[in-house]
């Protein structure tokens, strides 16, 4: 698979985004004891955090998510909240199993049951999230064993795509850390890659404690429609050199209107998340309410780029062992359902 999958077209009767708000279980629902595993080592991220390129990393992965929303908004929204995130990891995570047991895909029956072992969703919140991919062309039927119709399911090359891309940034911001070379050996052969690292990746996601629960301001921004994207969108507008030592991190983010705009959503919308993380002392004005730039302050950061931290301790750790596997045995790549 060549390295053009990243460039995506958007449909031509788009008009809102994906899903809305399916939260039914609360964020830090655990898994259920079948699905859980032993946490990574809690010394990893403390160790990224560390490395004199972590800040210069979590500006990139802000940066690349404010821009793929603000351009992609149909596709970025598969990742705009934390429980659509775990949704979208626990299906495509079944998915590559079934492919690498030589199976069709995933179910919608399946699926349901996936929500609730892994803690993320009801039953009937899982099928409403399945029959709006369905419909948003997010995921499409995928033919049987015989070639007739099948109640399976696969992820579409544009679904397929974003995935592609999300890990690409993640491991460029890896690299960036330790300048290793983990984004080029990736895109050389995502789909044989993605067969590996997701399923790895994703229960790792879905059954840490950490990623679940990451603090306060995610209980703010990330359980509601493109709140994900709106803290990347103020990460993304700090100078980075006024970072260390300051207790509050000027944006160049000023406008309400013009951040609803962005992000498809209203004016009361936005004003509501910024007044909840105001309310907490994580957010506020640095001059007249709503016609001056925004602050940040420090434990915002450093809340944001602790949960980037685990997440990409994570992954490394998908990384390197999908390498491992895949060096003593060749796996076959998977195949969209438009294929």
């Amino acid at each position: 698979m060549s390295t053009d999958v990243l460039n995506l077209a958007q449909p031509t009767q788009w008009k809102e985004p994906f899903m809305g708000r399916v939260l039914d279980f609360p964020p830090n629902r655990p898994a259920h004891p079948a699905r859980a595993m032993e946490a990574p080592s809690p010394g990893k991220p403390s160790e990224l955090i560390e490395t004199a390129q972590f800040s210069s990393a979590v500006f990139l992965l802000a940066r690349s998510f404010a821009a793929v929303y603000e351009s992609l908004p149909w596709t970025a929204a598969l990742f705009a909240t934390q429980q659509r995130r775990l949704l979208c990891h626990a299906a495509l995570s079944d998915y590559f199993l079934a492919v690498r047991r030589v199976g069709a895909g995933l179910t919608r029956n399946g699926f349901g049951s996936l929500a609730r072992q892994y803690g993320i969703a009801s039953r009937y919140t899982a099928y409403a999230f399945f029959d709006e991919a369905l419909r948003y062309n997010v995921i499409r039927p995928v033919a049987g064993s015989r070639g007739g119709p099948s109640d399976e399911v696969g992820p579409t090359h544009s679904t397929l795509s974003m995935l592609i891309r999300w890990y690409s940034l993640h491991f460029q911001a890896l690299d960036l850390i330790d300048g290793g070379g983990r984004a080029a050996r990736f895109l050389m052969e995502p789909q044989r890659m993605l067969i590996l690292i997701e399923p790895l990746a994703a229960h790792a996601l879905l059954t840490s404690r950490e990623v679940r629960s990451p603090g306060p301001l995610h209980a703010i921004f990330a359980s509601g429609d493109t709140g994900g994207f709106l803290m990347d969108r103020l990460i993304a507008g700090i100078d980075p050199e006024t970072v260390v030592g300051q207790g509050r991190l000027l944006t160049n983010v000023s406008s309400i209107s013009s951040l609803a705009s962005s992000f498809g959503l209203s004016r009361a919308h936005i004003s509501g998340k910024l007044a909840a993380a105001e309310s907490i002392g994580a957010v506020g004005w640095s001059g007249r309410r709503g016609r001056s730039h925004i602050w940040i302050s420090s434990g915002f950061y450093q809340e944001y780029a602790r949960a980037h931290a685990r997440k990409l301790s994570i992954l490394d750790d998908a990384f390197t062992e999908a390498c491992s596997i895949l060096a003593s045995f060749p796996i076959k790549s998977a195949a969209t359902s438009d294929s």
